[in-house]
């Protein structure tokens, strides 16, 4: 049984795996690269070890460094967070045979969901259906590819089976295009995740993504917590998360739940996961890929939940029980996330780095900001633009839209710029507020017609407030103040006036 826990992170993530730590009574380690000396998760941890220069190959990456810190300051368990090492089975085996405690899934689960192809197979053979494609487990070569993808047909994706977020992820839309894009794709994949392994996935025009969120513990236990909406996505990279989603109703939350426990049964899964699919317009819904480690867009499951998914991973690694049962889980209200993060919106969401000069977090009931910045912190080049997420619950999906829209009105952030605009602009979307958009709505659409209608009325709305300032100023230019005849106000004048006839 452990007490002391390092998080092998950054950010707000490590922030808030510190707070599940405080609040479970569990002492806590941050390590840090050298452009995160004076972050916010070293400033919370009681402990704090410098892994090595900024760039995250020679620290965040550095799993060998991690285990030498947690075995030097007597640390029981690591807890990889999300990115970096938080899928590597190679990490989670030595971290193992360390002695430590791997806050997370098991090594052979992470190997049997992590490779994509080797999850469509083990998936398949638990009965579960999946998004057509290349089926086959092992690598294949860029002839097999070229030759497999007339017979899965087009459109389709080339997608990196190590890893997620978008990286090695190509779209294909005819067979000439699609060498050039492979090669990207590897080269992508191999500096992203260190394996340039590609397959091919069929993709579903006007789908949904939506993901269901599970727990197991090592008792045989799985449940799930329902489902996240995570279709607003732009480059295959998440922007807004909601729970429920607008889309789902009770037999259809049901199946996939019990698809998603089933998944997780196959490869004996531990801790928790989450099961990501494609549903397309007739609801029929295909696995895509699994998770294995905690998602970034967690919060709106907590928020509906009530659930503390940080501090259920802590004690399933404990060995404890799960805490719930099936029946014991319901939806309670909506929650909505936003991802704010250090980019341009309207200069084709180009990194912005520098200084924050100010931050002034919005606040009030269902409100919740899950950070790792403060006033004066430096965004530096080499990690995740992401700032913080911004997380609104309400009673209803209406009352959490609004309160979303309330509290990015209120959201101040001084030195970078920030996608918080991009959110408003969804926020005021009549297709969003009735719920109907799919995974390209946001590329196909919305920026196409919604952003650009915004950025061409800015510029007259610009001119009016300018021609009224420079009336304004004529105005008061024309104005002469002469100095009065008396050398007294008149407030004087008439108060010795007032005392004189009394």
């Amino acid at each position: 049984m452990f007490n002391k826990v390092l998080i092998a992170n950054r950010g707000e993530i490590a922030v808030r795996v510190i707070r599940a730590c405080r609040e479970l009574g569990l002492h806590t380690v941050a390590v840090y690269s050298e452009a995160d000396r004076a972050a916010l998760h070293v400033r919370y941890a009681e402990e704090a070890y410098l892994l090595g220069p900024p760039p995250a190959r020679d620290s965040y990456l550095r799993g060998d460094k991690i285990i030498e810190i947690a075995k030097r300051c007597g640390a029981g368990a690591i807890h990889p967070g999300y990115g970096f090492l938080a899928e590597r089975e190679d990490f989670a085996r030595q971290v193992e045979e360390a002695g430590l405690v791997f806050i997370g899934p098991r090594p052979s689960a992470i190997a049997a969901m992590g490779d994509k192809a080797v999850a469509r197979a083990t998936v398949t053979a638990a009965g579960v259906p999946v998004v057509p494609g290349t089926e086959g487990v092992g690598n294949l070569s860029d002839e097999e590819l070229l030759r497999l993808a007339p017979e899965i047909g087009f459109p389709l994706l080339i997608k990196a089976t190590a890893g997620g977020g978008g990286k090695g992820m190509r779209q294909v839309d005819d067979l000439q295009q699609m060498p050039g894009l492979i090669q990207a794709a590897r080269r992508e994949a191999e500096a992203a995740f260190g394996d340039g392994n590609v397959y091919l996935e069929k993709l579903l025009v006007g789908a949904r993504h939506i993901e269901i969120q599970i727990l197991a513990d090592s008792h045989g236990n799985v449940i799930h917590l329902n489902e996240r909406e995570c279709s607003l996505q732009r480059r295959h990279q998440k922007l807004l998360e909601e729970a429920p989603s607008p889309f789902m109703d009770e037999e259809l939350r049901r199946q996939m739940g019990e698809v998603a426990c089933k998944a997780a049964q196959a490869v004996d899964y531990l801790n928790a996961g989450t099961i990501e699919f494609l549903v397309d317009k007739d609801r029929n819904f295909y696995f895509l890929e699994m998770n294995t480690r905690l998602q970034v867009e967690h919060p709106v499951t907590e928020m509906v939940t009530g659930v503390d998914i940080v501090k259920e991973q802590i004690r399933i690694a404990r060995g404890r029980k799960l805490r719930y049962r099936q029946e014991d889980i319901h939806i309670n209200g909506w929650a909505i996330e936003c991802r704010v993060n250090a980019e341009d919106p309207y200069n084709d969401f180009m990194p912005s780095t520098g200084r924050l000069n100010q931050v002034i977090l919005p606040t009030g009931p269902g409100v919740r900001v899950d950070t790792g910045v403060y006033p004066g912190f430096e965004i530096s080049p080499y990690y995740d633009s992401l700032i913080s997420k911004l997380i609104c619950w309400g009673e209803r999906r209406g009352e959490a839209i609004l309160r979303m829209r309330r509290a990015l009105e209120e959201y101040r952030i001084l030195g970078v710029k920030t996608n918080i605009p991009f959110h408003q602009n969804i926020m005021d979307s009549h297709r969003f507020i009735a719920g109907q958009f799919d995974t390209r709505f946001v590329e196909e659409r919305f920026s196409m017609d919604e952003m650009e209608e915004g950025k061409q009325t800015l510029p007259h709305i610009a001119a009016i407030m300018a021609t009224l300032v420079a009336h304004r100023e004529i105005q008061l230019a024309s104005q002469i103040v002469r100095r009065g005849a008396r050398d007294v106000s008149n407030w004087k004048w008439m108060g010795r006036w007032e005392r004189i006839h009394r």
